[in-house]
């Protein structure tokens, strides 16, 4: 259902003028035929197409279809009597013309597809014949204007359906994201046949007249058993999300393109949120970047090296800033509406321009960058970005003075908390596509990723269609909707340490020939501005880097929508709003244990971020956001205890649940909170000596009372306290159970039946123990701690208005359909 509700929030023009249309005459006499000949032939090859139609039909697969039983005829007629395609179209027979393909080059034959109806089955039959037997009241053959220009007719193949050059056509076992062009008012018959087969499509459509197009990711097999199985597919071509167009294009095109795009750029609010890129500078000059950010927030670690971009860094910043102020330049360049930016950029350069910095230096130069930014603009909402990532000195997952610098920055001391997003980190050297993707698990996240309160990025790719000629042959390293062949994990690390990427934004894909190490092509790129304007104005851009470009853009977007939220809540959105793709979900589902299952985690994180799910509700899919705080611990005598649990009671849609009884529904609960970090311990031996404390959440089962549920988190509690990992309740139908307490946000869904989460009303958020806790004598027991608790109630396909109901029980405006 649409998503056209806020998520639920608890506090803790032209004159007219006559016009008449010239009438169009008419294309000429037939070709000459003879007629008995040219009727023989075309009465031979309509039976054989007929009898293999029949023959298919007759195989198809009635668990999987939709729609009404057909199949498609394939006409050849010569380009010089095109007029005569039309002439196929039989609306009251259903028959529907749906793919015309022009002559290739050499040839002269017009290629016209033809859906038929099976009751329709004996219409071309029925022409050719009054043709062959039939005179007209002039003495003419019947139908002689159709029949005559047809010269052959064979069942339609997939290609027969395929309106591309030719050569886009993809391989026969060969994954492609194929343009679906649907007949009208037939998206529901195709989704439906789409799901059985378990084919992925994108969410979003393209409608127009007649056609709705949908992105669709098969091999050819996969798509023969869609045609075959629905009546739904008007044409096929292949999906052109490669950014090669915009970068062949010589400079003064380039101009031409930027300064359109600029004209439809209306700049952000003297209000707006920002992201700051942490980086090598940005050229503000560029006249795509100049809207959103203003000179007074260009800053230098030292102002030495002045705030512009720097070649020794390739203008990494300016790619950065790019990426960050309109996420990939490829969609924006390619449309033609209103750019309206809801977030302004800063910059920050902390990179030299002539050298490296040395690594062990960054949480220095972090801190006074930010401290800069903030100095400029104290009152400004705003997202960190940083993509600057060091290999230097990388421990499994244990902490570094960077991280850890990042990690404090974040907390800002319990009272100034910041939202800093960060890159995983990318494979350096040659990239070989055999290891792809076992190197990326045994590639660990690099420093300061391991930090726990940023929200840190890995990079997977949707990018996987080749149509540059000089790239032929050439195959994409990782499938649709999989890791990013250059994207580090956190698959090495110790167990203790976090989930590493936290999510994963689209980062471009890799290309081989089958024999050299991959390369980054320029069609499985993202496009961003580039760094000298004087030279050119848009560059490639991939990795790790974009994808925290791409998530800071994103957590601009919720700030700009909702200013008030935490940073803590902020990132828990952006967690929240996560699915895996098909193709991770795929490496999940064949996980046969919480071992496994831990590996695809630290792979994919929670997976693809998305900016609706993250702001907004759908009648049958509401959110719930609670902010809340409480004291994790109490002084007794010399120990140091804990103290609180919240338990959280929720406006539960209990009767809407109850009416749906067996159907299957999902509950998803993400838990987002920053620690004060601890990085002077050394070996880690004792798994809460580096946070200050650690919370987690449970939820009441349907069958267990309030008081059980409070027995069952203390000794959740308690063995947690003991050293147990990930005791925390886990089990009972959650996707990931206890190995989802790692690090300081948490996320998990439960499936089961809609009466079962009727009684599921309750969550607990409870304290485990932390240096707070173990170290009394640096005398922070008595702190507060805050937190996000986000709660989901899904229930997909059903009819059925959950948030109305969760709205009445807050008292909550509801807003008009």
């Amino acid at each position: 259902m649409k998503r056209d509700r806020p998520h639920l929030y608890m506090e803790g023009g032209g004159e007219k003028e006559l016009y008449t249309s010239p009438k169009r005459g008419d294309s000429g006499l037939p070709p000459a035929r003879v007629r008995a000949a040219h009727a023989h032939k075309l009465e031979q090859a309509i039976g054989n197409a007929l009898s293999e139609a029949r023959r298919k039909l007759a195989t198809r697969d009635e668990a999987v279809a939709e729609g009404e039983r057909g199949f498609y005829l394939e006409f050849e007629i010569p380009a010089a009597e095109r007029a005569a395609v039309d002439g196929l179209e039989n609306k009251p027979k259903s028959i529907e013309l749906v793919a015309v393909r022009l002559p290739e080059d050499g040839e002269d034959l017009i290629s016209a597809t033809v859906f038929v109806p099976e009751k329709s089955a004996d219409f071309f039959v029925k022409k050719i014949k009054a043709y062959r037997d039939e005179d007209t009241k002039t003495g003419k053959p019947k139908n002689e204007a159709l029949v005559a220009r047809i010269e052959d007719i064979r069942l339609a193949a997939l290609r027969s359906l395929f309106t591309d050059d030719m050569t886009l056509f993809p391989q026969a076992e060969r994954q492609a994201w194929w343009e679906v062009w649907l007949r009208e008012d037939r998206l529901g018959t195709f989704r439906a046949v789409a799901e059985r087969l378990n084919v992925v499509l994108k969410e979003h459509i393209i409608s127009f007249p007649e056609r709705d197009v949908v992105l669709v990711l098969a091999n050819e097999a996969t798509m023969v058993r869609l045609v075959g199985n629905t009546d739904a597919i008007a044409e096929l071509r292949i999906a052109k999300d490669t950014p090669s167009l915009f970068l062949e294009m010589g400079a003064v095109e380039q101009v031409e393109w930027a300064a359109e795009l600029a004209e439809r750029v209306n700049p952000p609010s003297i209000l707006a949120p920002a992201v700051c890129v942490l980086d090598s500078g940005t050229t503000q000059g560029h006249v795509l970047i100049a809207p959103g950010l203003d000179p007074a927030d260009q800053h230098a670690y030292d102002n030495s090296w002045g705030v512009g971009d720097s070649a020794f860094w390739n203008g990494h910043g300016t790619a950065m800033a790019g990426v960050a102020l309109y996420g990939d330049l490829e969609a924006a360049l390619s449309g033609n509406a209103a750019i309206n930016l809801q977030h302004r950029l800063e910059s920050v350069k902390i990179l030299s321009p002539s050298d490296q910095n040395d690594p062990e230096l960054y949480g220095a130069v972090t801190e006074v960058g930010i401290t800069k930014a903030e100095t400029c603009a104290p009152r400004r909402r705003r997202v960190f970005c940083m993509a600057v990532t060091s290999d230097i000195g990388l421990g499994r997952g244990r902490p570094s003075s960077w991280s850890a610098a990042i990690d404090q920055l974040c907390y800002g001391n319990g009272i100034h908390r910041r939202l800093i997003v960060l890159a995983a980190g990318n494979l350096r050297g040659d990239i070989v596509a055999a290891e792809y993707p076992d190197a990326n698990d045994l590639a660990e996240v690099e420093s300061p990723a391991q930090a726990w309160n940023a929200l840190v990025a890995g990079a997977y790719t949707d990018k996987i269609t080749i149509t540059h000629p000089d790239y032929a042959g050439w195959e994409a390293i990782a499938p649709a909707g999989d890791l990013a062949p250059t994207s580090r994990t956190s698959g090495i690390w110790d167990r203790q340490w976090p989930i590493r990427p936290d999510v994963v934004f689209e980062g471009g894909n890799l290309a081989y020939d089958g024999v050299n190490p991959a390369s980054a092509i320029d069609d499985l790129q993202l496009i961003t501005t580039h760094f000298r304007p004087n030279v050119r104005l848009f560059d490639v851009f991939g990795d790790t880097s974009a994808a925290a470009a791409l998530a800071a853009n994103l957590s601009a977007g919720i700030i700009a929508a909702r200013p008030e939220l935490w940073p803590e809540t902020v990132r828990g959105l952006v967690v929240h709003s996560a699915e895996w793709t098909p193709a991770m979900q795929g490496r999940f589902n064949a996980a046969v244990n919480q071992t496994q299952k831990m590996a695809m985690l630290r792979r994919y994180g929670w997976g693809v971020p998305d900016l609706g799910r993250a702001l907004m509700s759908a009648l049958n899919d509401a959110t719930l956001m609670v902010e809340d705080a409480l004291l994790p611990f109490r002084k007794d005598g010399s120990n140091i205890k804990t103290r609180d649990m919240n338990l959280h009671h929720l406006p539960w849609p209990r009767d809407e649940l109850l009416a749906l009884g067996d159907q299957d529904v999902e509950l998803r609960v993400t838990l987002s909170y920053f620690v004060e970090p601890n990085p002077g311990e050394r070996g880690w031996t004792r798994r809460h000596r580096y946070a200050s404390h650690a919370l987690r959440f449970a939820v009441k089962r349907s069958l267990e009372s309030l008081q059980q549920f409070r027995t069952r988190i203390n000794k959740a509690a308690e063995a947690e306290e003991a050293g147990a990992m990930g005791s925390a309740p886990g089990g009972d139908n959650w996707v990931l159970g206890s190995i989802r307490d790692r690090g300081s946000i948490h996320s998990d869904i439960w499936r089961g039946s809609a009466a079962a989460l009727a009684e599921r009303d309750a969550v607990g958020v409870f304290p485990v123990s932390g240096w707070w806790k173990e170290k009394p004598g640096l005398q922070r027991w008595d702190r507060s701690v805050r937190y996000a608790l986000l709660v989901s109630i899904r229930a997909p396909g059903a009819e059925v208005d959950l948030y109305t109901a969760i709205a009445n029980k807050l008292a909550v405006a509801v807003p008009a359909s």
